[in-house]
């Protein structure tokens, strides 16, 4: 039985392999102290788990006390094969019985604690029904058995009842009534039973959610070192190759590489991802989780009808599965059977692409570091550049950024006219510092945003007015400033962004540019993280992080008090994709009289303002819109100020406030520009926040 049982689990774990060596080859970085590293933070100091701190500490309960237990499982084989031994432990065997038995009953406490959660609390995230729940069952029956099992013993060796196996002899107590023999029978029974669930629960782990467990360390020691950053395609391609064999991006769920497909079997279905998705959240058709567990299932069954290898055993046991069945036909018949099946449309729909944000927010709460997002994009790019969809809205924007260098189609020549709302400030081009036989430091990376958008255009100027203030050289490019190409890459356009790359880099080299400051925390993500993939590295820092080294340092002194009660919304893009979550806090907090106030959902957990993956230029037409979400949050700690620093979230939280009708009593501010009214008090006489 042993054998078979062992035998199978092997199969199963060969098979899910074969499985994801159907995807593509990838680079590996070698990093693996660094990768080691995570191991022991994520697997074995269940940092995610804990983000949710009761189910977090329902699976510490599960995860430490099953490794432990499992020396108890082995004494308890010792003692059935070979009666009156059991491990060799000498003096030190009753502790261990004793700290076996404490074990045992932390592990029941947890398994009671999680059928709670889950069928009579009914947390939403959580599936219910058999198989939600069959692991429950497995390890409380491995867990009474042991127990009971070990007072049968007692009875039958005719032993004491002892301090060092309390629970063990409560059960001897309530049957002391039994003979030893009637004792021996029932000992071997639950024997049996221990026995028989262990080596079914074995064979069960590796072909349900419980792959986790051989799955997600492999996951997490596979995982992006820098969070969020997108693969770059590479556009050569044979010559002689057919119209028909060119393709870009994801359409069959073998174009993912090996490492995303890891991602499938180490979906534990705990649902947190979906918990916190701005779409699914607000009506929307995608679920993360949803997406992940289709996507594992079509690889299993198209990994069936490649490699002829069952996906379910016993073989004989789920011979209808559909699986099975591709796996028993002829390989023919079987790939000719899921070609049919096309892996956008029929697996996954375009709408729940397109609902994506790309804010990784699913990707922060998942326990086993499960990305989503680059599968989303990847998925998008095969839509956009192999069938030529795209949302029309979208669309729109994409051309004008091709066209005109920002989403709005607006002349390029308009760009720098921004600087005309506010002459007295210092702005000056790179060109005009040449002509003056001037240098600069930092390039001042406006965004279309800043140069175009009535509303950031004051976030810029704001900045600017600080930066003089400070002392700080800086230059930007007027109207040879272009995009970023966040937005195109976002959503699915990758050619256009390599394109819009090559130029901004050659322009960046051409101008000398080492150092980059910019209030878009989209293109402070993609200059920092993305262009070196394509040759150009530059210190680039976000304009929050400078103006904190300017206060911390004194060369910026806030000294008007700001009588405010204000909340921070974190930027996706600045927070979650790079950590960024202190520097914009502490600039407040230097403030007089602001009083700052956090959001129920903040930092690593601060949900998305719906603008993310070129969704800023599509309208939403199902639920509820994700700003107008995020508005209702900010305004639920009852502040007077709203603040962000990102033109798009602050864009969209602006629009929040006059959705709910309130932006007359409460006003949407960037931290520059709070910032600026403390600074610069000798400019009016009294501090007032205007929007």
């Amino acid at each position: 039985m042993t054998i078979y049982a062992i035998y199978l689990f092997a199969k199963v774990v060969a098979t899910r392999v074969s499985y994801i060596r159907l995807g593509k080859k990838s680079e590996f970085d070698g990093q693996v102290k660094e990768r080691l590293g995570k191991i022991w933070t994520i697997v074995f100091g269940q940092s995610k788990l804990l983000k949710d701190k009761k189910s977090g500490i329902i699976h510490v309960m599960m995860f430490y006390g099953f490794i432990l237990v499992q020396f108890g499982a082995i004494d308890m084989f010792v003692k059935g094969l070979a009666p009156g031994k059991h491990l060799p432990f000498g003096p030190l065997y009753p502790g261990f019985t004793f700290f076996q038995e404490l074990v045992t009953l932390m592990i029941l406490v947890s398994v009671m604690w999680a059928f709670y959660r889950r069928y009579i609390e009914k947390l939403v995230r959580l599936k219910r029904g058999l198989k939600a729940g069959l692991v429950l069952i497995f390890i409380g029956t491995l867990m009474l058995s042991v127990l009971a099992g070990n007072g049968m013993l007692l009875i039958w060796e005719e032993q004491a009842l002892t301090w060092t196996q309390p629970v063990a002899s409560l059960v001897a107590s309530a049957f002391s009534w039994l003979s030893p023999t009637a004792a021996m029978v029932l000992f071997y029974v639950f024997w049996w039973i221990h026995t028989i669930t262990l080596f079914v629960f074995l064979v069960y782990v590796p072909q349900s959610k419980h792959a986790h467990l051989i799955a997600a360390p492999i996951n997490v020691f596979f995982s992006k070192r820098v969070p969020g950053k997108l693969k770059k395609l590479d556009f050569d391609f044979d010559d002689d190759a057919s119209e028909d064999e060119i393709s870009f991006g994801v359409g069959k769920i073998e174009d993912f590489e090996e490492y995303q497909l890891i991602d499938l079997y180490a979906c534990v279905e705990c649902g947190r991802c979906t918990s916190v998705c701005p779409a699914a959240t607000t009506g929307k058709i995608l679920s993360p989780m949803d997406l992940m567990l289709k996507l594992r299932d079509h690889l299993t069954d198209k990994g069936a009808a490649i490699t002829g290898k069952s996906p379910w055993v016993p073989a004989y046991a789920f011979s209808g599965t559909a699986g099975n069945e591709l796996a028993n036909q002829s390989r023919e018949e079987a790939v000719a059977s899921m070609e049919g099946i096309s892996l956008i449309g029929d697996v996954i729909t375009e709408e729940e692409l397109n609902a994506c944000t790309t804010c990784r927010n699913c990707e922060d709460a998942c326990p086993v570091m499960n990305e989503h997002v680059d599968k989303i994009i990847d998925l998008r790019r095969y839509l956009v550049m192999t069938e030529g969809k795209m949302d029309s809205d979208i669309q729109r924007a994409v051309m004008n950024i091709e066209r005109q260098g920002n989403p709005w189609g607006l002349s390029k020549k308009d760009r720098i006219k921004w600087r005309e709302l506010d002459e007295s400030v210092y702005i000056p081009t790179i060109k005009e510092l040449k002509k003056e036989g001037k240098d600069f430091e930092y390039l001042f990376w406006v965004s279309s945003m800043g140069a175009y958008d009535s509303r950031s255009q004051k976030i810029a100027l704001a900045f600017a007015k600080l930066m003089n203030k400070a002392g700080i050289s800086f230059a930007i490019l007027g109207n040879r400033e272009a995009n970023s190409g966040d937005t195109a890459r976002r959503i699915g356009n990758e050619f256009l962004f390599q394109e819009i790359a090559e130029k901004n880099i050659k322009a960046f080299e051409k101008n000398g540019v080492k150092k980059i400051v910019t209030i878009d925390p989209h293109a402070y993500n993609i200059f920092k993280n993305e262009y070196p993939d394509f040759g150009y590295e530059a210190e680039v820092v976000h304009h929050t992080q400078m103006l904190y080294d300017l206060v911390m340092d004194g060369r910026l002194k806030p000294t008007r008090s700001i009588n405010e009660r204000l909340t921070y919304h974190d930027s996706c893009y600045l927070g979650r994709y790079n950590g960024v979550y202190d520097p914009p806090r502490e600039i407040l907090k230097a403030i007089p009289g602001l009083e700052l106030v956090e959001m129920d959902r903040t930092r690593e957990n601060g949900m998305c303002c719906g603008a993310g993956g070129g969704l800023m230029w599509a309208e939403e037409t199902t639920g509820t819109r994700v700003n107008v979400a995020r508005t209702e949050q900010a305004l639920a700690v009852e502040p007077s100020v709203i603040s962000s620093a990102c033109p798009y979230c602050l864009t969209m939280l602006s629009d929040g406030t006059k959705a709910k009708e309130v932006e007359e009593d409460i006003s949407t501010m960037d931290v520059a520009e709070i910032l600026a009214l403390s600074v610069f008090e000798e400019e009016e006489e009294e501090a007032k926040v205007t929007a």
